[in-house]
């Protein structure tokens, strides 16, 4: 039985034609890289054609997974890094208010405004290095003269076009030591000026010879030349008061 009969050839399996050895080698190659190529290389002699399809499968696969760092491309490098989110708890801080100077408290009966222009005058003659005596003499002097007040003058009425705190008809007499512009003690906006009106009084004073010696009322007399040379003394006691608040 069966010797008769012709011996079959043998099968070919899917490996063994050609288009089975390539459908092998791709799915393996697909799935263990170079050990399709390998698998291919066993099964004996292939077409050139397949051996070409598998290599270059096969090195298409490695390259795909030759490592899984990435590095960034030179445009995105060299970008500068984003911007830090600003906090949301960060607060801007307000700006700083200038600081304003302290007006000084009154003293001696005074008030306000007429502690203001007794601080004006001080200041003045410490800015010129005057001694503690020529401020004591220059606050009584502006108590008797305007009671320490920037006065406008009736006689002038463009004295009124400078902030002023009353006004007095004493001829052209006007600011804190009723100063003439006629007598050539300034301009009329420049002895409305209390600064100005205590640099002119102490500038006067300072040409008395032996002032330093004389009373108070005697000091100012020289430089106001008043008809009432008496009256400076009466106030010596509250100048010398107010100058030691504001020195």
């Amino acid at each position: 039985m069966g010797r008769h009969r012709a011996p079959e050839p043998p099968r070919r399996g899917p490996a063994r034609s050609v288009p089975g050895r390539i459908a092998v080698a791709t799915g393996v190659t697909c799935c263990l890289g170079l050990i399709g190529v390998a698998g291919v290389a066993e099964t004996g002699p292939a077409h050139p054609e397949v051996r070409e399809a598998v290599a270059d499968r096969a090195a298409a696969d490695q390259r795909a997974s030759r490592d899984v760092t990435r590095v960034a491309p030179p445009a995105a490098a060299a970008l500068p890094p984003p911007a830090p989110t600003p906090s949301a708890t960060a607060t801007k801080k307000p700006p700083r208010k200038p600081v304003l100077p302290k007006r000084p408290r009154p003293v001696a009966g005074l008030d306000q405004r007429q502690m203001d222009n007794a601080k004006a005058i001080v200041d003045v003659g410490r800015e010129m290095k005057m001694p503690r005596r020529a401020l004591v003499v220059a606050v009584a002097t502006a108590m008797q003269e305007s009671n320490l007040y920037n006065l406008a003058s009736d006689v002038l009425p463009e004295s009124f076009d400078h902030p002023h705190q009353g006004s007095g008809s004493d001829h052209d007499s006007v600011g804190l030591f009723q100063q003439r512009p006629s007598s050539g003690w300034g301009t009329v906006a420049q002895l409305m000026r209390p600064a100005y009106a205590a640099r002119a009084f102490y500038a006067a004073l300072r040409e008395v010879p032996g002032w330093e010696d004389m009373s108070v009322t005697a000091a100012a007399q020289a430089v106001q030349v008043s008809a009432y040379p008496d009256a400076y003394a009466r106030h010596e006691k509250r100048a010398t008061t107010v100058v030691s608040a504001l020195v």
